[in-house]
């Protein structure tokens, strides 16, 4: 039976491709679909053919606005507090408002983790409601200990026990109640009790939680809320929306490239904003190396292509699942949405986080051996033609990243986490 649900999400595109997998699965199941999100993604929801509705705090689309937000956002020190303290706070209401609106005559809602408000609206209308964790690291496991982005050597003390991880992460628990309290004051406006900490126990749903993720990337652990399912990632980067750049084609076609596969450079759809040298030193290490290199370099990459030779492509955009498993290896920030295009296409990596949860997803990268990383701030030449080096010399990083690719492709997340959905929306309202 045809039923309504609505999915909400903030953020870059790696938290909305996700649930645009999710959107045009479910569509093709039968069901009305609407993903309620930052206005400056309506095309792209509408593309995917499904309904769009808006959710604020709207963010600034252009120069030099977006580009100080992505970089206070992705500060490794003051990043997350600066989201949700400074970016959330002041608009709480509406964004509660706003999806409120959104929901309005739905079967269902399917949150994202980051606006605490989705909880909030589903306590209200007493409407379903399953939530989604993009991120392992969310989950703030003491059996799988995060890496802090702002110290990172935290992770290797708190992985010596549960018990010492338990007390490291109390410590950060304390300091996230500080960053919800506009969270708490709504609820009292509305008439709700306190409750939990929006960020922690609040945000999972009762019913279901969904962790958005490839379990060869992170298991489900015992303190996980037991309703958890790891579903695999959901897959969507549009390849199928218009046909690629017949230049892009032409570089990635293996006469034209003489089987030599392409270093691929990319930072996502945000930390490309504030690449800084990240490109430029790119190019210089893969002319070095003697290498063909394909960089994804957003706005900057115009006056990128004036300057390269023939072996070394420059574009603003293309599909992670067309470049990816052309590439000899990938370099990338690290944020969860190109990790995981990442890991299926089954390619080393060396990656450089920015901020956020990138660290996390880095070291876990290592840690299953097709992996080596470079911290931004010792991102340089002679490190970078160093790390290029190892992964392209040491087939075991080439065996181990095709195992790794074959994993996660065969687990067809957006099919289990779409089953998941379902399985709610058939079960009795509790």
């Amino acid at each position: 039976m045809s039923q309504r649900i609505v999915f909400v999400t903030w953020g870059s595109l790696g938290d909305l491709h996700p649930y645009l997998a999710l959107g045009v699965e479910l569509r093709r199941r039968g069901h009305l679909v609407r993903v309620a999100t930052l206005g400056q993604w309506r095309e792209n929801v509408e593309r995917a053919g499904l309904e769009f509705a808006p959710i604020r705090p709207d963010v600034p689309e252009g120069e030099p606005e977006a580009r100080e937000l992505i970089r206070r956002v992705l500060d490794v020190r003051r990043g997350p507090e600066y989201l949700f303290k400074e970016v959330f706070a002041p608009h709480m209401r509406e964004t509660f408002d706003d999806t409120r609106a959104a929901v309005e005559g739905a079967d269902l809602l399917v949150s994202h983790q980051v606006p605490v408000t989705g909880p909030i609206v589903a306590e209200m209308t007493r409407i379903r409601w399953v939530s989604c964790m993009l991120l392992p690291m969310a989950f703030l496991s003491a059996y799988d200990p995060p890496t802090p982005p702002q110290a990172p050597f935290l992770r290797r003390i708190a992985a010596l026990h549960p018990s010492i991880a338990r007390a490291l992460l109390g410590l950060a628990r304390l300091e996230m109640e500080r960053w919800v309290k506009p969270a708490y004051r709504l609820r009292e406006e509305l008439g709700l009790t306190r409750g939990a900490n929006p960020l922690l126990g609040a945000q999972h749903s009762p019913e279901r939680v969904l962790g958005l993720f490839s379990s060869v990337f992170a298991r489900k652990q015992p303190d996980f809320p037991p309703q958890t399912i790891v579903t695999g990632f959901p897959f969507y980067d549009a390849a199928d929306a218009a046909a690629p750049d017949p230049d892009l084609v032409r570089f990635l076609d293996p006469v034209h490239s003489a089987g030599d596969d392409p270093i691929v450079f990319t930072l996502g759809s945000s930390a490309v904003w504030i690449a800084e040298d990240f490109f430029e030193t790119s190019i210089a290490v893969a002319r070095k190396l003697g290498r063909r290199a394909l960089l994804l370099a957003g706005d900057a990459a115009p006056a990128l292509r004036e300057r390269v030779p023939p072996s070394i492509g420059v574009f603003d955009y293309a599909p992670h699942s067309l470049v990816m498993p052309r590439a000899s290896v990938i370099v990338h920030q690290g944020g969860v949405g190109t990790t995981g295009q990442a890991l299926r296409a089954g390619r080393p990596m060396l990656v450089v986080p920015y901020g956020q949860d990138q660290p996390d997803n880095a070291r876990r990268c290592v840690e299953l051996g097709i992996a080596r990383t470079i911290p931004r701030h010792r991102f340089n030449p002679h490190r970078l033609e160093r790390e290029l080096s190892v992964l392209l010399s040491d087939p075991a990083f080439a065996s181990r990243a095709a195992a790794v690719g074959v994993r996660v492709a065969a687990e067809r997340g957006t099919e289990t986490a779409c089953d998941a959905i379902e399985s709610v929306l058939r079960s009795p309202d509790p």
